[in-house]
């Protein structure tokens, strides 16, 4: 019988000769012309094994910072998405448009498993270095597409399976592909139709909001032809400058325009739709949440929104510094109906315009750098910039520069003018730290000499001034780190200047209210009506990946929502398969001895006033295994309040 690798050679010969496939992997056409391109354009060898090409660490950096932008808008999509595949099994990739993998989101048990696969931190897989792949198939095809096991050319890749998704800038060309790969030996590629719809729908994502990014001092129209899907993907983008000549349109734009890109780009915009220049910037307004009629040349009903300041209305001279009501400022991105949350973002407020830092526990997605921005955007630092490093989130060997910067020439590959480091970037502003329990320990020396001296040293350069505040955060227990010698004592009692613990979802007394808050920021503008058992249902359940998880699925209920309301049957099968979390009837209780401990629990969280940390020490056990115990014994602060 003859073995998987031969058969899979065999394959490729038979397509090298030129003869029709009906069955296998070169039946599909888009596998036929990518097996031939690298048979004859870059004569590659189906059989060879070498591992992939791997750029060298100054390369990398080079090529991050090209595409810093699109990082940082694409890092929490990637999150979002990895765990709405139930994150087990699967690699969440960002590339640039030549190839190379800039970001991965991984569980920490599988990295290994996906760096032995090739999938490393600057590797090159384009199509001429690795042959038919989701990712290198998917620049030359310009199209999503999943590359499923034996469609792969080179035989040591037929493990893998990879949807590729591209993301195109506003002028229509390639800016990155967001890719999911599996190394799973028991995925079918019928399985991959889910996976391939939300990597779609998330490179459309990033490229909505780059798009909304890239053009945020110029107006900009969101049209579509249904007024629920103003402001969801699938709508038209056209951004115009003060002339009302037109500067970029997203495909969509050019679908309902029924025009090319070049017959938009530098026209003026009256000229496609039945409204004069004046009327419609009339219409404009900062934040805009309600759509309206505009009809185009071509004849076309749409709805839209236009997001600018009005022409009639005389723009401020300058941005006011830090009031009196200043807590209030970050009510429209963060909920704070929860009492004690709102007490924490008061207090934190007030240490942190002392130049005192912030460190923020909270379990993952519990929102803790929402938390950390709505402190920066309510200070008198909030006109200066807001930078967030994730310290688990880049690789060892790139996070010394990502944070110090370099100089030019310093290290092979560094580029001739140098790097500025998220430090220097964050002067006279502010530098998130997430997950900084994460921090290598040769970095947490220098980090904590940059804020005993307020000097920072890139690699190779001088000492330079840097005036920037700290906000830290983590899901680790670091107090546990420092006994363990893995976290700096001198570093950790330099950055808890005020400790504050976010709680999880599930223990939060504002539900309802953030449910609310979040589907009306992700239905943008359209009117979502949750039916009251779907609603409950929302509410009952546990949250493991709390706020950020609440928020992938609110996403993902509205962009599938048809008739503006969600019903039971709407939501994922595990919330609607998840029992409510509620109290054991007294006779069930298997024993006195669990009645004692959690009478205990509640004397300890009553005796300091539900702050778990303290509450925790008082028990001697760590936060975690606190709010273990909590959930086992169904014990919420709203309960007890």
């Amino acid at each position: 019988m003859q073995d998987p690798q031969s058969r899979h050679l065999q394959q490729v010969l038979t397509v090298a000769q030129g003869k029709a496939q009906s069955s296998g992997p070169a039946a599909d056409p888009s596998i036929a012309r990518s097996w031939l391109r690298c048979l004859e354009d870059y004569h590659l060898d189906p059989a060879q094994s070498m591992a992939p090409t791997v750029l060298e660490h100054g390369r990398v950096l080079e090529c991050r910072e090209r595409l810093q932008q699109v990082l940082e808008i694409a890092s929490g999509e990637m999150s979002s998405l990895h765990q709405q595949l139930s994150g087990s099994g699967h690699a969440v990739l960002l590339t640039d448009a030549r190839g190379v993998i800039l970001n991965s989101v991984t569980a920490s048990a599988e990295r290994k498993t996906f760096e032995r696969a090739g999938l490393w931190l600057g590797a090159d897989w384009s199509e001429a270095c690795e042959g038919t792949n989701g990712i290198g198939t998917c620049l030359v095809e310009r199209q999503a597409l999943t590359i499923h096991q034996d469609e792969h050319f080179r035989g040591r890749h037929t493990g893998l399976t990879c949807s590729a998704s591209p993301v195109f800038d506003s002028q229509g060309d390639l800016l990155a592909v967001l890719d999911v790969s599996s190394a799973r030996h028991d995925v079918s590629r019928q399985s991959q139709f889910h996976t391939m719809a939300l990597v779609n729908l998330s490179a459309k994502m990033i490229e909505s909001c780059y798009f909304l990014r890239r053009f945020e001092g110029q107006w900009l129209l969101r049209f579509h032809l249904q007024a629920e899907y103003v402001g969801l993907f699938s709508e038209g983008l056209l951004a115009f400058d003060g002339d009302g000549r037109i500067s970029a349109v997203n495909q969509s734009a050019m679908n309902l325009l029924s025009r090319t890109r070049a017959d938009l780009l530098g026209q003026p915009v009256e000229g496609f739709f039945d409204c004069r220049l004046d009327e419609l910037l009339g219409r404009a307004s900062p934040q805009p949440s309600a759509s309206w009629p505009l009809r185009a040349r071509n004849g076309r009903a749409l709805f839209a929104m236009l997001r600018g300041v009005p022409r009639s209305v005389p723009l401020p001279i300058a941005r006011p510094t830090l009031a009196a009501p200043a807590a209030a400022a970050p009510a429209s991105t963060l909920c704070l109906g929860d009492a004690a949350l709102q007490t924490d973002f008061r207090r934190a407020l007030r240490v942190f315009e002392r130049d005192v830092p912030l460190l923020i526990n909270g379990e993952t997605g519990s929102g803790k750098e929402a938390f950390a921005k709505a402190v920066h955007q309510a200070s008198s630092r909030a006109a200066k910039a807001f930078v967030a490093l994730n310290c688990a989130a880049i690789p060892e060997t790139l996070i010394e520069s990502e944070l110090f910067g370099y100089r030019g020439g310093s290290f092979t590959g560094a580029r001739k003018d140098g790097m500025r480091g998220k430090l220097q970037q964050a002067d006279g502003g502010t530098l998130f730290l997430d997950e900084i329990g994460d921090m290598p320990l040769a970095l947490q020396t220098r980090l904590l000499r940059v804020l005993e001296d307020r000097l920072v040293v890139p690699i190779g350069g001088e000492p330079q001034e840097v005036n920037v505040r700290i906000i830290s955060a983590t899901h680790r227990e670091l107090g546990e780190r420092v006994q363990a010698g893995s976290f700096r004592e001198d570093l950790y009692y330099r950055l808890n200047g005020l400790v504050l613990d976010l709680p999880p979802l599930r223990a939060r007394s504002d539900r309802l209210e953030l449910l609310e808050h979040l589907l009306a920021q992700e239905a943008r503008g359209q009117n979502i009506y949750l039916e009251p058992s779907a609603r409950q249902a929302l509410l009952d359940y546990a949250w493991p990946g709390n706020v950020r998880q609440l928020r992938n699925v609110l996403r993902t209920l509205t962009a599938l929502c048809e008739d503006d309301c969600v019903r039971l049957t709407d939501l994922p099968l595990e919330i609607r398969q998840a029992l409510p979390l509620a109290p054991e009837p007294e006779a069930s209780r298997a024993s006195p001895l669990e009645d004692a401990e959690r009478a205990a629990l509640l004397a300890a969280l009553e005796a300091q006033r539900w702050h778990m940390t303290r509450a925790a020490e008082q028990l001697g056990i760590s936060r975690n295994t606190l709010y273990r115990k909590l959930r086992k014994h169904a014990i919420a602060r709203d309960q007890h309040a």
